[in-house]
């Protein structure tokens, strides 16, 4: 189980690894992360301080609930393998990789400090964890590569959302899950407003058609299966 305390320590000793930060105890690197005990954490925590590291990312603790929907309908399939669309700081991911530590996480990404992030969790010890820098809307993965593809908070920024949901259709074995606002906001980033309606024809424009919608704090919430 993957809390985040140790993912923010996975963070702290992947960024020492890629980043050649000379330290005296080569433990704090080397050590499975769940055998740290309370000295070794206080140190990475001062390399941290250091190094002006910011760990914000890992504290706060709660679960939005548009993320626990999402969690408790994973946990009823139980998958091994899930790709997960724009991971960003990791709302979703972190308690993701809490819940499925089991399960092979596959995270895409494009922002590179977004990535760079994300590929320092992974270094420092996130076993589980794979990061991959590219676009939905053109991935390179093969057709049915994953169980589940998690696309949280993410179609309302993609100019070519159809292109994108047939992307999501291609790699998944089975599922697609996906949360969008379910009205219009001040967000200049959120160029589309994806009602139930538009992603029905979306998805029934190519060739699924079994789709489940629910709701949840001004989020639609749509698992869509082949």
């Amino acid at each position: 189980m993957y809390t985040n305390e140790i993912i923010m320590y996975s963070y702290i000793r992947g960024v020492i690894i890629n980043k050649n930060i000379k330290i005296n105890n080569e433990t704090l690197i080397n050590k499975e992360l769940s055998l740290l005990n309370e000295f070794e954490k206080e140190e990475l925590l001062q390399i941290a301080k250091q190094n002006e590291l910011k760990l914000y990312y890992f504290k706060n603790k709660e679960v939005l609930p548009r993320v626990s929907i999402v969690l408790g309908f994973l946990k009823n399939i139980y998958p091994n393998s899930i790709l997960d669309v724009g991971s960003g700081r990791g709302v979703f991911l972190f308690p993701l990789l809490n819940e499925f530590s089991h399960a092979n996480i596959t995270s895409v990404e494009i922002l590179s400090n977004r990535l760079e992030l994300l590929n320092n969790i992974k270094t420092g010890g996130i076993n589980n964890l794979n990061v991959l820098n590219q676009d939905l809307t053109n991935l390179t993965l093969l057709d049915n590569s994953f169980d589940v593809v998690t696309i949280l908070e993410v179609l309302e920024h993609i100019p070519n959302v159809e292109k994108a949901i047939k992307e999501a259709i291609r790699v998944s074995k089975q599922f697609i899950v996906i949360t969008v606002p379910s009205k219009e906001d001040n967000n200049p980033e959120h160029i589309h407003l994806l009602t139930k309606d538009k992603l029905t024809q979306l998805f029934n424009n190519n060739g699924v058609t079994n789709l489940k919608f629910g709701g949840v704090n001004g989020h639609l919430f749509l698992v869509a299966k082949k």
